[in-house]
């Protein structure tokens, strides 16, 4: 079966960074995209980046746009996230999830009813 799994949250300070990774197996991830999204308490879960495993086109929120770096490494089937100049607003738990068959090849899904496999989230903290 599908297993996606998070590591690399923590707290940091206001300016700091962190990266976080998605191992993923159990399904042939060429024909499709991952996404991160992230929930704070209280707030729906939001939408932060997306990349496809096969073209590595890439989509970010306005929110991290210039702060936040998504990228692959195909050969390791993971996803990663590089999260700079981090700010209080950012601490959320964050999730990374695998979108599901048949959307378009140049298009990465936003909305979180477009994936169908969660791995279980990684909480960042981020201090001011």
């Amino acid at each position: 079966q599908v297993q996606l799994v998070e590591s690399g949250g923590g707290l940091v300070q206001a300016g700091g960074s962190l990266r976080l990774s998605c191992a993923a197996s159990g399904r042939t991830f060429s024909s499709y995209a991952m996404g991160w999204f992230r929930q704070a308490p209280g707030k729906e879960r939001e939408f932060v980046a997306g990349i496809k495993w096969s073209s590595g086109i890439t989509y970010y929120a306005d929110s991290v746009k210039g702060r936040f770096t998504i990228s692959r490494d195909n050969a390791k089937n993971t996803v990663y996230l590089q999260m700079n100049s981090l700010k209080p607003e950012d601490t959320a738990v964050y999730y990374c999830a695998s979108d599901r068959p048949g959307r378009p090849r140049f298009t990465i899904a936003t909305m979180a009813d477009e994936y169908d496999y969660w791995g279980q989230g990684t909480q960042v903290t981020v201090s001011s």
